[in-house]
């Protein structure tokens, strides 16, 4: 049986690396909104190319671009099922997919969401290295351990000795106070959209302390799922 899932937390929670963990345990796709978006920018389409300059200014992108990506790519999983991570994240949106899903007979099994401080969030961001191979690869050079690891004399992947790199944006505090601007908002954005679910009842919602271990995090979202 398909189940679907939507994953909240905000950059720096460790959402995208919880994310892969549940999905290996149901075996459903992993929808991850930024890669529906290099898709279509990749792919030159008309809505990435729109998509494009909303993101090269750190800003959302508008609804009318969005929603039809990200529905059109959860209507391909809908047998296998989905756990859709980085979409809604405005409480419009939320509204938007929660009646798309109800047109297409798609039933909303969880809400997850990772609680986390916004400057904790803020310190995990400047500190973390994405691996080339895969960008869930948990690597941080302030937390021991989830550090990468030396070889020939620079740091590489902790879990694939895959070359790492620093996204520019993550240095940027300015453009880490603009993304959590949009998520910890509680009247019209991420936090808005996480208390919609909440209100609606249609899903159980699964609430978890972010600021401890990954394994700890890990070990409460799958205590909850079933």
């Amino acid at each position: 049986m398909a189940v679907n899932i939507l994953a909240f937390g905000p950059n720096g929670s460790g959402k995208g690396t919880q994310g892969a963990i549940v999905k290996d345990k149901f075996g459903t796709d992993h929808i991850e909104s930024g890669a529906i978006f290099r898709e279509h920018i990749k792919g030159g389409t008309e809505l990435g190319k729109k998509a494009k300059a909303y993101i090269d200014k750190g800003d959302l992108v508008p609804d009318e671009i969005t929603i039809p990506m990200v529905l059109e790519t959860l209507a391909k999983s809908k047998k296998k099922g989905w756990l859709l991570d980085g979409f809604p994240r405005s409480k419009a949106q939320a509204e938007a997919l929660d009646k798309s899903l109800n047109e297409a007979g798609m039933k909303l099994d969880y809400v997850i969401e990772i609680v986390l401080d916004r400057e904790i969030a803020k310190q995990r961001i400047m500190g973390r290295r994405l691996c080339a191979n895969d960008n869930n690869h948990p690597n941080h050079i302030a937390f021991d351990a989830i550090k990468p690891v030396e070889k020939d004399g620079k740091l590489v992947c902790r879990v694939c000795g895959g070359e790492l790199s620093a996204r520019a944006d993550d240095q940027d505090e300015d453009a880490i106070n603009k993304r959590h601007n949009i998520y910890y908002d509680t009247e019209t954005g991420t936090m808005a959209a996480v208390n919609y679910f909440k209100k609606a009842g249609k899903a159980k919602i699964i609430s978890v302390d972010g600021s401890v271990s990954i394994k700890e995090v890990t070990a409460a979202i799958l205590k909850e799922l079933n």
